[in-house]
C-alpha cells in the first residue's frame, strides 16, 4: 500500500500545487460567491462551501505531509552523501535529526561561531563557485512535479 498511496500522493501534490489548480479552486469560490445571492444566502449554500473545504483540508493534510516526509529523507540521504564524500567533514552529523533540542542548539552554537571567525578572517561566508557542472553533465535535477532533465546526448542521465 505505501508505494501505491505515495504515488497518488505525489501525483495529487503535484496537480494541486499547479497553476491550473489554483485557477480552479478561484473559480469555484467565484461561482459560490455569486451563487449566494441567487439562493438567498441559505444555509445549503454556506454548507456546501464549508463542507468541500473542509474535506479537501483533511485529505491534504495527509498527502502534504506524505510528500513533505519522502522530500525531507531524499535530502537527508543526499546531504549524507556529501558528508560522507567530503574529507574531513564531520560524519557524525549525518545522524543530527536525531540528536536533542540542547545538542542542535550547542552544535548550531558552534556553527555560527565559525561563521563569526570566517567573517573576521575576512573568508568568505560563501565559497566561489566552482567548475559546478551543469544540469546537462549527466547529474540529475529531480523534482517530483518535473520530467528528468536528460544529459546532453539526449539520453536520460544517470543517477
Amino acid at each position: 500500500m505505501g508505494d501505491g498511496f505515495h504515488k497518488i500522493a505525489s501525483r495529487v501534490a503535484c496537480a494541486v500545487g499547479s497553476p491550473q489548480a489554483f485557477m480552479l479552486a478561484v473559480a469555484l469560490v467565484a461561482g459560490w460567491a455569486i451563487a449566494g445571492p441567487l439562493l438567498d444566502y441559505s444555509d445549503d449554500w454556506q454548507l456546501f462551501i464549508n463542507t468541500g473545504t473542509t474535506v479537501a483540508t483533511f485529505l491534504m493534510l495527509f498527502v502534504l505531509q506524505n510528500s513533505q516526509n519522502r522530500d525531507t529523507k531524499a535530502i537527508n540521504i543526499k546531504l549524507d552523501e556529501l558528508l560522507r564524500a567530503i574529507e574531513g567533514a564531520r560524519t557524525g552529523l549525518a545522524t543530527v535529526g536525531d540528536l536533542s533540542e540542547a545538542e542542535l542548539e550547542r552544535i548550531e552554537g558552534e556553527f555560527r561561531k565559525l561563521a563569526a571567525q570566517d567573517e573576521a578572517s575576512g573568508a568568505s561566508a560563501v565559497p566561489e563557485a566552482r567548475d559546478s557542472p551543469s544540469p546537462t553533465s549527466g547529474a540529475r535535477i529531480s523534482s517530483p512535479c518535473a520530467p528528468a532533465v536528460r544529459a546532453a546526448s539526449g539520453r536520460p542521465a544517470r543517477r
